[in-house]
């Protein structure tokens, strides 16, 4: 393993250093309450979601208040603060700090610090709050900054939000406990320095826009809240009866009774094995006719220990699991998919019906092992195409279904570049580049190019066991990204993958719903709005995306979690973006599929289409809602 270098932490503070009272740091925070909850919004995580993002700023910079008279180590980054104000350096300090400890993983071992959880207060019921959107450059910031890690983002905003020099913002992120403030700073160079843009209104989450939640599922949750607080009533009142009472003699077993099913399940001489030509002649194509490959499939004591992990996994054990998909052990015996060495790993994979199950130990008799889980209930062909076998060194090893012929890698980035044949041995690939692995610039994103009888589809690994399936083309009738024309239309938006990365996502589809020509002959721009579906039904996340012919990357114009837009449920989408053309003019530029009739932008801007596109001349922060008509005179708002 490589040596890190750690920054060193500050001391601990003297009696000879200043004391900042509560008083002094209540003061500074409420004369600077927006700008610290600014900096808390733009440091946390944005993958937490924007709702929870804005609560949790707001949570996290009420709580940087001193208990009683506290000792602030004095640095050169503190000593004058914000305008000579100690009481605000020492509470900025508390934010960051809170704020870099929220994009921390859980782990299992340790107690989550509050800054991880959920906050207690503030609180919003039945409703959804988020910033107002910016133009397409704070967009395109929003995205950068989501790549970077925590340390990076922080530094970065030290530098634009908070005008600190690089000695100052070293002081401050080594005060705020970061590690590596070196990696941070290097990281953070690889953003632009827009650092102007951090003044938008896509970044203060103290002018809100509101949405109610999900009214069909709330209703949902409160009918079951109810039915569950009767049968706990119920319950707890048998519980209490004498004589006939659901007590010691009920109907339950006693813990320590040996139960045949749960003895099945953990008998590895029971594990179901496929046979190898059984999906040649089966109806079903998925996990289910896999047969049992790897060298270790007769290793009754590897299977043993893979199930007894399964059914109790240990403190020691690592589990992940993808939202969704129960932990639990299996009801019966379950199917074996794998059982082999993998690089310095032994490694079972097993099938229930409704889970992928991945047990790995080290080689050599090292202690720890990892337990993953992810869904795999209602796969189809592509879906069940290939699973991740393992990782190693920023690498990615599948294991492939027996109707797979052929594997081969290839850079969505560049559709132009050709793919790059992978070898494989009894269904398991090479190993190939990961982008679920890589932090930082996203100059390239590889996926797996399989080939069988019916065609060659696409996949992406996005940390999970199952990678995600891409498609493109209109919702409800989508094509695989395989051909040219598909992979060009994916290729500006493929780093937008990351913003759906261990969130269970069992397709991504990319539709390119709207072309548009640009003012002052500047070319034209794709309107694609890209569709994540889960592997659990809910939890889809949609983004609208423009792409100018000037840009490397498409910016993210709008993005919704849980609606019916860009579905096949509704396959109609509607997003607007500001825009600044070579000239140096602004615009208001939206656009809708193409069976919209009218288009109407009110608000700060005024203006109307009798079609799917709409071009208004404006100024730039300027903001509007947007609305549109199809051809059936349905109304449908815009996308944010």
């Amino acid at each position: 393993m490589q040596s890190q270098d750690v920054a060193p932490r500050p001391s601990p503070a003297s009696p000879t250093d200043p004391v900042v009272d509560v008083e002094q740091a209540e003061a500074a925070l409420v004369e600077h309450y927006p700008r610290l909850v600014r900096l808390a919004y733009l440091v946390l995580p944005p993958g937490i979601g924007r709702n929870r993002r804005v609560v949790t700023a707001h949570a996290l910079t009420q709580r940087a208040l001193p208990r009683g008279r506290t000792p602030a180590p004095v640095i050169p980054a503190q000593s004058t603060g914000r305008d000579g104000d100690p009481g605000y350096a020492f509470v900025r300090l508390q934010v960051l700090r809170t704020a870099l400890e929220a994009g921390l993983p859980l782990k299992r071992k340790a107690w989550p610090k509050r800054s991880q959880l959920p906050p207690l207060l503030p609180q919003v019921w039945g409703l959804r709050l988020f910033p107002r959107s910016g133009g397409a450059d704070e967009l395109a910031l929003d995205q950068q900054l989501s790549t970077l890690p925590g340390p990076a983002r922080a530094a970065y905003v030290l530098r634009g939000l908070e005008k600190l020099p690089d000695g100052d913002v070293r002081d401050v992120l080594t005060a705020a406990g970061v590690d590596d403030v070196d990696a941070a700073l290097r990281e953070a160079d690889g953003v632009a320095a827009q650092y102007e843009l951090l003044d938008s209104p896509e970044f203060d989450p103290c002018s809100l826009q509101a949405r109610p939640t999900d009214l069909m599922r709330r209703r949902q949750h409160m009918k079951a809240a109810l039915a569950a607080a009767a049968a706990v009533a119920v319950c707890g009142a048998l519980l209490v009866l004498p004589g006939d009472g659901w007590g010691p003699d009920g109907a339950a077993a006693p813990s320590y009774a040996q139960n045949p099913a749960a003895q099945a399940a953990l008998d590895p001489g029971k594990l179901t094995k496929v046979a190898p030509t059984a999906w040649k002649s089966s109806a079903r194509t998925d996990f289910s006719v896999w047969p049992a490959r790897g060298d270790l499939t007769d290793d009754r004591g590897l299977l043993r220990r893979a199930l007894a992990v399964w059914a109790r996994p240990g403190e020691k054990v690592q589990v992940a699991v993808t939202p969704g998909t129960p932990s639990g052990g299996p009801a019966g015996p379950p199917q074996l998919l794998y059982a082999g060495n993998v690089d310095n790993a032994r490694v079972v994979i097993l099938y229930d019906g409704l889970r992928i199950a991945r047990y790995a130990e080290p080689k050599g008799g090292a202690s720890g092992a990892a337990l993953d889980f992810a869904r795999a209930d209602g796969a189809r062909k592509a879906e069940a195409s290939a699973m991740v076998l393992g990782r190693a060194d920023g690498n990615v090893r599948y294991l492939t279904a027996p109707w797979v012929r052929k594997a081969a890698e290839r850079d969505l980035r560049k559709p132009g570049a050709g793919a790059m044949d992978l070898t494989m041995a009894d269904g398991i690939t090479a190993p190939m580049a990961s982008p679920a692995l890589r932090n930082g610039t996203c100059t390239s994103w590889n996926v797996l190019q399989l080939t069988d009888d019916s065609g060659t589809r696409l996949l992406t690994d996005l940390g999970e066991l199952l990678p995600a399936h891409l498609t493109t083309g209109r919702p409800g009738s989508p094509h695989e990204a395989s051909g040219a024309k598909a992979q060009r239309t994916w290729a500006p938006f493929a780093c937008s993958l990351s913003a759906v990365r261990s969130q269970g996502v069992r397709s991504v589809n990319a539709w390119e719903y709207a072309h548009q020509s640009l003012p002052d002959s500047s070319g034209s721009a794709a309107w694609v709005c890209t569709r994540a579906a889960t592997w659990r039904g809910d939890g889809t996340r949609v983004l609208a995306q423009f792409h100018t012919p000037r840009a490397a990357y498409g910016a993210v114009a709008a993005k919704a979690e849980n609606v019916p837009a860009c579905g096949p449920r509704d396959p109609h989408v509607l997003a607007g973006v500001l825009w600044k053309s070579k000239a140096g003019s602004w615009y208001l530029l939206a656009a809708s599929s193409r069976d919209t009739a009218k288009i109407t932008a009110t608000g700060g801007i005024d203006g109307s289409t009798q079609s799917n596109l709409l071009t208004v001349r404006t100024k730039r922060g300027a903001q509007a809602d947007l609305k549109g008509t199809l051809d059936n005179g349905r109304s449908i708002s815009g996308l944010r």
